[in-house]
């Protein structure tokens, strides 16, 4: 019966043509691969999938392994790959500058360097005008977190619990996730609060968020009154009146959670939450590091959506499409607290990251991305909708643009994460019929779907048969 089900499935979800053709893979057999992985790569670099995808090269939306086998990637390099693999703009952009200048490093002037700022800039509200390039997003917080230190002359930094802000030893303290938590000194002045999570937080319902889908939870809220972003500020007010001094260095938090699976707070939590935190002397820091760069669809950058101004931004992940590059834009003023004493980035703003994230800009103006991110985002959520209210133990949908979780639960009263080896036997089948998806959560229990902002409508119908079979084969199996 299973082997019938498995004929049925692939000639069932047809995937869309694609008239790239990769090249002949020509490096070590796969078996010699994984003998390498086992022996000359950390462990702590884990693999995905039972058997682990090799893969041998992306064209925009699309991704080939070894074998030539094509793939839908939804996880874009774990939100990275913001205009799609390979884009030949970016890549024609990064070609030319290869035989031109790769470093200097920036105690120079280069054209790059300063072509790039003016562009990034000019898509910030004032004051945020001045930026500092970093390598990665775990950098750009932990200097985020140290400008806040230096400009308040305050040390405590407070984090949403499920917030993702990188592996530093000093980020780690405001990453609350457990998974990430090694048991090493770390987080020294960072406090976390409560979570304002309206699907599994204890408050929440079916007004809250700002998303095409709400939760199926029941909502006592009126019109331009949430009871539940109410409920949340008081839990903040209280960590505020228990948990730190009466003066703070600051308040960080990803405009919609990442890592933890595509959540989003009551509107206008954020816009109080800052509030507060400018009371006790503190800046607002906002991780753009996976809802940035037109991701969330209305508007260009996270924070705008809350309708806030930060005192700090970070970027990073889709900024260079894959090329490692990060940054932090803040205030002249806020800056200026960093250059009391030296502090220096030898590749941070290369001319070869420069290039790199001024192709990305254009690449994204120009192929209208972010309206795409808006229209085929919410195509997406309102179809995964229809498979959340078909069946039992898909519990939530959310998101907004192409940012989206699909929480996955044993049933939606109880909100039970579902067992991980069910939600594994979900994301392999997926896998399987040509899908790739990221994980998320707690307890692993949510499907991260971030692609490339490249992706079609043609492409979403083929990801949610794909996702609608596999569901279906659940069944089956439970059954």
């Amino acid at each position: 019966r299973q082997q019938k089900w498995k004929r049925s499935i692939s000639t069932q979800v047809k995937m869309p043509p694609c008239d790239f053709v990769p090249e002949k893979y020509e490096s070590y057999p796969y078996e010699r691969m994984l003998k390498i992985r086992e022996q000359n790569i950390a462990p702590s670099l884990r693999t995905y999938y039972k058997k682990p995808l090799l893969l041998h090269q992306g064209h925009m939306q699309w991704l080939f392994d070894h074998e030539g086998r094509r793939y839908l990637d939804l996880f874009a390099g774990i939100v990275t790959v913001s205009v799609g693999h390979c884009h030949p703009k970016v890549t024609m952009a990064t070609q030319k500058q290869l035989a031109r200048l790769w470093h200097t490093t920036n105690i120079y002037m280069y054209p790059a360097i300063h072509e790039y700022a003016e562009k990034l800039t000019s898509l910030f509200p004032d004051p945020l005008k001045v930026v500092y390039l970093t390598n990665s997003g775990s950098e750009a917080n932990d200097l985020a977190m140290f400008m806040a230190r230096l400009h308040t002359r305050n040390f405590d930094i407070i984090s949403l619990r499920g917030g993702y802000h990188g592996g530093s030893p000093y980020t780690l303290g405001l990453t609350s996730l457990t998974p990430y938590k090694h048991g090493v000194a770390n987080g020294f002045g960072c406090t976390t609060t409560m979570l304002p999570d309206v699907f599994r937080g204890p408050w929440g319902g079916s007004r809250c968020r700002d998303s095409p889908v709400q939760t199926v939870r029941k909502c006592s809220c009126t019109e331009g009154a949430c009871l539940a972003k109410d409920q949340y500020i008081e839990q903040f007010k209280d960590t505020l009146n228990t948990s730190v001094p009466k003066t703070v260095a600051g308040f960080i938090a990803e405009p919609i959670q990442g890592v933890n699976g595509a959540v989003q707070y009551p509107r206008n939590f954020l816009k109080e939450a800052y509030q507060l935190i400018r009371e006790r002397g503190g800046l607002c820091i906002s991780d753009e590091v996976q809802t940035g760069f037109g991701r969330t669809g209305s508007h260009f950058w996270g924070f705008q959506t809350h309708g806030v101004v930060p005192d700090i931004v970070t970027l990073a992940k889709g900024i260079g499409n894959g090329f490692p590059m990060a940054a932090v834009v803040t205030t002249k003023e806020i800056s200026s607290s960093l250059a009391q004493n030296l502090h220096f980035n030898t590749f941070g703003g290369n001319p070869l990251a420069c290039v790199v994230g001024a192709a990305v800009l254009e690449a994204i103006e120009e192929d209208g991305l972010q309206k795409n991110s808006e229209d085929v985002g919410t195509y997406m959520l309102l179809e995964l909708a229809k498979l959340r209210d078909k069946f039992e133990i898909v519990g939530d949908v959310r998101g907004k643009g192409l940012m989206i979780g699909v929480e996955m639960v044993t049933d939606k009263d109880s909100r039970c994460p579902l067992p991980a080896e069910e939600i594994s036997q979900i994301w392999e089948d997926c896998k399987d019929m040509g899908v790739l998806i990221g994980r998320g959560g707690l307890y692993s229990q949510t499907f991260r779907i971030k692609p490339p902002m490249c992706i079609t409508k043609r492409d979403v119908d083929f990801a949610v048969e794909v996702f609608h079979n596999a569901l279906q084969r659940h069944v089956e199996r439970a059954g």
